[in-house]
């Protein structure tokens, strides 16, 4: 199977207890990616999406903008690798 754009990235700020990881399902639903999004021990929210370059870049700047009130920091990391999940889940 082809490989996929994925990338990783971690909010930081008031991003959990307030429904992030929900709200970023609800956002994952209008683009075409699969992956996770999971809070973290530290406080920050981990997210992992997979799927065509300009859906998954898409998809990170939407669930930004949407949750922008919440995050204090971004940080990504992106790379080139086979298809490891499907659909888009809350873990």
């Amino acid at each position: 199977m082809a490989d996929v754009h994925h990338e990783t990235v971690f909010f930081t700020g008031r991003v959990q207890g307030v429904g992030f990881r929900y709200q970023t399902l609800q956002v994952a639903k209008g683009f075409e990616v699969s992956g996770f999004v999971s809070n973290l021990a530290d406080g920050r929210v981990q997210l992992e999406a997979e799927g065509a370059t300009g859906e998954v870049t898409e998809f990170i700047a939407a669930v930004e903008e949407q949750l922008e009130g919440y995050i204090r920091k971004t940080e990504r990391s992106a790379a080139k690798r086979a298809p490891q999940f499907t659909g888009f889940a809350i873990r």
